[in-house]
């Protein structure tokens, strides 16, 4: 009752920072459990005795399932207490994981990652809940900080998840996650206020509306698709990273996850986007952002010409760079669009994050081409490539506000 006449009574002050750090901490958490599959897969394969194709299904699964949330479940949010709905789904979400820790199968394994990727998507209605929570002059930011919560969940869980599977097992990661979204869950119940739904069409109706926000709304159309465009780039960096880096530097795959921290060092500086937004306008933060990313990828370019220890220094330059600068650019389009329709943030969030997953997808399908065919090189053109399309995006809008 506390926190519902706090956020009530003075709504014109930014959040607590309790409550804005819960928010971040819960959509950190509940993404991460989409990621943490990825670095065990050798361990969960000798463990079923399966072949890394079949292995392969688990992180494929979980993704399908996390797509398919945000496109049939995140909506849910304009129509229902978004407070209900982040701890039933929490709590899916927790009975998803400890499944995953108790498989006794491979194909168990598989259902549960589906639903765990399902439930998951938890992420996409705190995101929604801190934006209508937050006044409108400080909104950029408290969006700023849950993204970066977000984003720091993503690059942190597969540094998380190789540590603890390698030294205590990938069973106990899921149950030490479970454990975690578990906690966090409650936390929220404990601090969130009770909110009004923005609307009470039928689930059918909601789901067909969403064609008609898309069709309507050209901020939303433009903002959705530079994202994407940024997450091409940045999911074929990522995707291809670990293969580089065994092939030019001989390094393992721990050492490729622990460029995540690199990259939850630009994530942390995100908030100052936010801020940054509320003073000038997230429209043209979305400038300053892709152009960031397009420059911090093309400054690969240099590391042919470069001796060994700085190219790996470069490397890590761009991350903290381009990581910066996707996360500046997706806090400011989610700025832009919530002020679109307030009563449908759910949807515009859910239609946002598909366009963003269809980037990443095919990111990394044509990061691994391109790894191929044309070496780094041809991962760093494709990236530097679709950040600059982003980018063209942008300034074409730079005489409107959206």
């Amino acid at each position: 009752m506390s926190a519902l006449s706090h956020v009530s009574a003075r709504p014109n002050e930014p959040l607590s920072t309790p409550l804005v750090f819960t928010l971040a901490a819960g959509a950190g958490l509940s993404v991460a459990s989409i990621y943490y599959s990825q670095p065990m897969l050798d361990i969960i394969g000798k463990q079923f005795n399966a072949g890394i194709s079949s292995v392969g299904m688990v992180p494929m699964l979980t993704q399908v399932g996390y797509a398919l949330g945000i496109l049939l479940l995140a909506p849910l949010g304009d129509r229902h207490d978004r407070r209900t709905i982040i701890l039933i789904k929490g709590l899916l979400l927790v009975v998803a994981l400890l499944l995953c820790g108790f498989s006794g199968g491979l194909n168990a394994l598989l259902i549960a990652s589906f639903v765990t990727g399902l439930t998951a998507t938890v992420a996409q209605d705190i995101v929604p809940a801190s934006a209508a929570l937050a006044p409108e002059r400080s909104r950029g930011k408290t969006v700023g900080t849950v993204m970066t919560g977000l984003l720091v969940g993503i690059l942190l869980s597969r540094v998380v998840s190789g540590v603890v599977a390698e030294y205590v097992g990938w069973r106990a990661m899921y149950l030490m996650a479970a454990g975690g979204v578990l906690l966090i869950s409650l936390a929220l119940w404990r601090v969130l206020p009770r909110f009004t739904p923005g609307t009470s069409v039928s689930y059918p109706r909601l789901l067909l509306s969403l064609a008609h926000l898309w069709q309507q709304h050209q901020t939303l159309r433009r903002a959705a698709l530079a994202q994407g465009l940024l997450s091409v780039g940045f999911s074929a960096f990522w995707s291809t990273l670990a293969l580089m880096l065994s092939e030019r530097f001989h390094l393992d795959s721990a050492v490729a996850g622990a460029f995540g921290l690199a990259g939850a060092a630009g994530a942390l500086a995100a908030p100052l986007a936010g801020s940054v937004a509320d003073r000038i306008g997230p429209a043209r933060v979305t400038q300053y952002g892709a152009a960031l990313v397009m420059l911090s990828f093309a400054l690969m370019f240099l590391l042919p010409v470069l001796p060994m220890p700085v190219q790996l220094g470069v490397i890590i330059l761009s991350t903290i760079g381009f990581d910066l600068g996707v996360q500046a650019t997706l806090v400011a389009h989610q700025t832009l669009i919530y002020s679109l329709a307030p009563e449908a943030r759910s949807r515009l969030n859910a239609l946002l994050f598909t366009v963003v997953f269809i980037g990443m997808a095919t990111g990394a399908a044509l990061g691994s081409m391109a790894l191929a065919h044309g070496g780094w090189s041809g991962v760093v053109a494709l990236a530097t490539g679709s950040a600059a399309l982003a980018l063209i995006i942008r300034l074409f809008s730079q005489h409107l506000k959206n």
